[in-house]
């Protein structure tokens, strides 16, 4: 197996996790998304969005995950930690991750109407700001775009 083949099976197992809390939060009826946050092969943080049931709009599945991390290492710098997130981040998680100094973002699934890293804005890896992170995006998107459709298709009935 290549090198490259080893690396999108790493991000794949990590993103099924971040996929995994994705659904616990459909579940709990917050927005799908989960994330997990990996350092030297170890899970430091992980988040689902919770900004319903922690009455706090900052309480998305990135900014949990950050939380959780910087208290595992003891340290808000997290340059050697890779975030999976099953959607991109909005432009305030964007923005964590930079403050973070995160060294690598994998995202399932492209946010054309909110996103931060890519599809509205660049803030992730903008050369305006002083820390660039590394972005790597589609790992596992079909199966992040179709929880995300069918959560939004089943609030639309009701």
């Amino acid at each position: 197996m290549s090198s490259l083949e080893d690396e999108r099976n790493r991000h794949g197992y990590w993103m099924g996790l971040a996929l995994s809390l994705a659904r616990e939060a459909a579940e709990a009826g917050e927005v799908p998304v989960g994330c997990v946050l990996v350092a030297d092969g170890e899970l430091i943080g992980s988040g689902r969005n919770s900004p319903i049931g922690l009455l706090d709009p900052t309480a998305h599945a990135e900014v949990l995950a950050l939380r959780q991390g910087a208290l595992a290492l003891g340290n808000y710098r997290l340059e050697s930690a890779t975030l999976y997130s099953t959607l991109e981040p909005c432009p305030m998680c964007a923005g964590a991750l930079v403050a973070a100094r995160i060294g690598t973002l994998v995202f399932g699934a492209r946010d054309l109407r909110f996103g931060g890293v890519r599809s509205k804005f660049q803030i992730a890896d903008s050369p305006l700001l002083n820390h660039r992170v590394e972005i790597v995006e589609g790992i596992l998107g079909g199966e992040a775009t179709e929880l995300l459709q069918r959560f939004f298709e089943q609030r639309r009935k009701t």
